[in-house]
């Protein structure tokens, strides 16, 4: 490494306060979805975004720049503000603030030897493990042009799950080998119409046969959801009360220019799987419990709102790890058709198939699959609660642990290159 390198390293490690503890035992088991929990067929141009808010993706330095760039000539749909903005928005912060926080986060030093020391201890122990040999495999691996997140990332890994062995990390290396472009993707999803493989950008292998919709009747999270759903919906009534933060700000965000266009805002409740500073989470303390029965993924929990005759555009988004499930608050009424019949006003296509939603009810689906929704009645707005979550109906425990971890390390080694280099780039 060079010596930029090893301090923005060594920073990443020190910023991971647990980076050093001893390790919690993990079962390394498929994430149980009910064990763990409390109580229009013509294909068009796909642009990608959207969907429940950021993608979750990562990339080296290099296929990070260039995607951004194909994605902005490509899909003028595309958010123009960057993460930064919007975190800053959800958590009502100014700029001094920022400052403030920012001067705060690097005020300690560390000995340089030291730091060179602990990087070439781990990364030599870590070098044969799975998470090390997918890293290697990079044609830039040891070069001034490997982004240093990822030359970092086995030590990381073997640092916070000493006991995990190769094959408990097999899918993970092969998520770790696409990131970095030397990965590929299984036949089924290269050889399915409905699903834009191009645009995968964070994929994880061996995850089997999918569909666009799934039965929700497997989750926990959808049962609680519809059962509380009265609650649920007073929750979101006393939150619309108190919209405004203190300074004034609408909680109610575009998360992407797309979303703003196309009429579609969100009350964030979660954002990249964190709570949101100084959000009024007394106010829906049983939509926040419920949430937190499922391990949040890197997009957005929250309240969605879809304007009357507005829609969101036809796209996809890049990670097959995670679902999206959204059950139906405020519902228009049916709308009379140009055939005099009556029909659902709202409806949401994901692949080949049409879904409507339901007051109290859910649809569980992959976002990997083209999808688009439009409200057609013409005064009533429809709401949501949307959540995005790791797929526990295939992943294991451990796995989700380990890309819940492999997450928060990115944003904080994003952090410590600078607060400003965030926005630019997706997490």
């Amino acid at each position: 490494m060079t010596r930029s390198i090893t301090a923005l390293a060594a920073t990443c490690l020190f910023l991971s306060t647990d980076a050093f503890a001893p390790p919690k035992t993990s079962q390394h088991h498929r994430h149980s979805p009910s064990r763990n929990h409390s109580s229009l067929n013509d294909k068009k141009k796909s642009t990608t975004g959207g969907g429940g808010g950021f993608g979750g993706g990562f990339g080296t330095k290099s296929s990070s720049s260039s995607t951004s760039s194909n994605k902005k000539k490509n899909s003028p749909t595309r958010g123009k503000s960057g993460r930064a903005d919007l975190l800053s928005a959800l958590n009502d912060d100014d700029a001094s603030s920022k400052k403030t926080k920012a001067e705060k986060s690097f005020s300690r030093t560390f000995v340089k030897s030291e730091q060179e020391q602990i990087l070439n201890d781990l990364a030599a122990r870590s070098a044969t493990t799975a998470i090390g040999r997918a890293v290697a495999k990079s044609p830039h691996y040891n070069t001034p042009d490997m982004d240093p997140f990822w030359q970092l990332l086995p030590s990381l890994i073997s640092t916070k799950f000493p006991s995990a062995s190769d094959e408990d990390l097999r899918r993970v290396a092969g998520m770790v080998e696409h990131s970095l472009g030397v990965g590929k993707l299984d036949e089924d999803v290269v050889n399915d119409p409905w699903r834009p493989h191009e645009e995968l950008h964070a994929y994880l292998p061996g995850m089997g046969e999918t569909q666009p919709f799934m039965d929700p009747g497997q989750l926990e999270l959808c049962r609680l959801m519809s059962e509380n759903y009265e609650v649920i919906k007073k929750e979101y009534e006393a939150l619309l009360e108190e919209r405004f933060t203190p300074r004034g700000k609408d909680r109610f965000q575009s998360v992407t220019s797309m979303n703003y266009e196309s009429g579609w805002k969100t009350m964030v409740l979660f954002y990249n799987g964190h709570r949101i500073k100084d959000f009024p989470y007394h106010l829906c303390p049983v939509t926040t419990r419920i949430l937190e029965t499922v391990p949040l993924a890197g997009r957005i929990a929250g309240f969605n709102r879809q304007q009357p005759q507005s829609g969101i555009p036809l796209h996809s988004d890049g990670n097959n790890m995670w679902l999206t499930c959204q059950m139906g608050i405020n519902v228009p009424p049916e709308i009379i058709n140009e055939n005099g019949e009556s029909v659902p006003a709202a409806h949401i296509r994901v692949g080949p198939e049409t879904r409507h939603w339901k007051a109290g009810e859910c649809l569980l689906y992959d976002t990997t699959y083209e999808h688009e929704t439009f409200n057609a009645h013409p005064t009533e707005e429809r709401v949501v609660l949307h959540v995005d979550f790791f797929n526990i109906l295939k992943m294991t425990k451990l796995e989700i642990e380990v890309l819940q971890y492999i997450y928060e390390m990115r944003e904080q080694f994003m952090k410590a290159e600078g607060v400003a280099k965030v926005g630019a780039q997706v997490l």
